[in-house]
């Protein structure tokens, strides 16, 4: 196997580099090895276009996997959290909800300077900036395609969050709060400039604090690119889920974050794009608007929609935050070679504007939660 910056073969390889690689061959294999997950050599390459944790295929005989890890460290505290990942999984997965099998975890930082976990891997497609050809060419497949995303995520928030395997999953009492309140906190120690929108919205968020109608699984950044989708040339089977994929901000908390996230950061004709269009492929003829988006949602749950511009300008605030930690990052030299947090320096300020801009949607009058910091 070939040497890189990414993929070396032993743990000699990976001591004598300056920066470690995010494979050592030797290991990986010694630890499927140890779960009894194939034989013999692997084959190893990296897939996904992640900007946070990375994710290879790991081919041997016997075994088609999936191995998902952190970056490098240094990680910002409580991210990245593979092990965390893994059982948010394992929970959804006896609920019947379309997540890849989890066949190991590794708790053991020495392998990989990270922990990782392994999947089984699923064949399908994930549709991000280009539809594949051999199905969903017709209007009303596309429609599909929208339509099971949104159906899926119904599904989601229709989970028992009672249930014992599930509510171990986080504490959702007081989730909208907690978010303001720590992501507030994230931008002085992540950023090394001056924008005073940050806390504007800031601000505006705890004015306008809504209600939280009841508590849900929440997936944190749900949209088309995390959804893997049966690769079919049949009409009526276009748009089946298979999967959903990166449940690394997975908690208990407000279902509208998750419905709020999709709406902001899905691209629809007309408007200009931003560095969380990850999706660019639904700005074709045939996908829902955004609106009818929400529409789909709110004939599918018992949730009332008239603050959703407060979750949509929660989810771009937040992401803002978190992306300018990505850039900062970059400037002090550790994403180098990073071309997507290189463009974050008029990113940043383009997720905020498009923020205030869905605040400004906020009806007037809306009954709020009184709510102090």
């Amino acid at each position: 196997m070939t040497r890189s910056s990414e993929i070396v073969d032993t743990a000699a390889q990976a001591a004598e580099m300056s920066m470690p690689p995010l494979f050592v061959v030797e290991e990986v294999r010694r630890f499927l090895d140890g779960h009894a997950l194939g034989r013999g050599a692997l084959e190893v390459r990296r897939i996904g276009e992640g900007q946070s944790n990375v994710t290879f295929r790991v081919l041997r005989e016997g075994a088609d996997l999936v191995l998902r890890r952190g970056p490098r460290p240094p990680l910002p505290k409580s991210t990245h959290d593979m092990l965390r990942e893994a059982r948010v999984q394992q929970a959804l997965a006896t609920q019947g909800f379309p997540v890849p099998r989890i066949r190991a975890v590794c708790e053991d930082e020495g392998l990989l300077g990270v922990p990782f976990y392994v999947m089984e891997h699923i064949e399908g497609d994930v549709i991000t900036d280009e539809l594949p050809l051999r199905f969903v060419e017709a209007d009303a497949d596309r429609r599909r395609l929208s339509s099971s995303l949104v159906e899926t995520l119904v599904q989601l928030h229709d989970i028992d969050v009672g249930d014992p395997s599930v509510s171990a999953l986080g504490r959702p009492e007081g989730y909208l709060e907690r978010q303001v309140r720590r992501f507030a906190g994230l931008w002085p120690v992540n950023t090394r400039r001056e924008i005073p929108l940050v806390e504007e919205l800031s601000r505006w968020l705890w004015e306008n604090l809504p209600p939280t109608q009841r508590h849900a699984v929440i997936h944190g950044d749900y949209r088309m690119g995390n959804v893997m989708y049966a690769p079919s040339e049949t009409p009526s089977e276009a748009g089946e889920v298979l999967a959903v994929l990166d449940w690394e901000m997975a908690t208990l908390g407000d279902p509208l974050a998750d419905l709020g996230y999709l709406t902001a950061t899905y691209a629809q004709p007309g408007e200009s794009s931003t560095v969380l269009e990850l999706t660019s492929v639904t700005r074709m003829e045939g996908f829902h608007s955004r609106a009818e988006l929400v529409e789909a949602y709110a004939q599918n749950s018992d949730l009332q929609l008239d603050a959703l511009p407060w979750y949509q300008t929660m989810a771009l605030w937040k992401a803002a935050i978190f992306c300018e930690a990505m850039y900062t990052r970059w400037l002090n030299g550790e994403r180098p070679g990073d071309t997507f947090a290189e463009q974050l320096e008029e990113g940043v300020p383009q997720l905020l504007e498009r923020a205030r801009e869905h605040s400004a949607q906020m009806p007037r009058g809306l009954k709020i939660k009184e709510t102090q910091i």
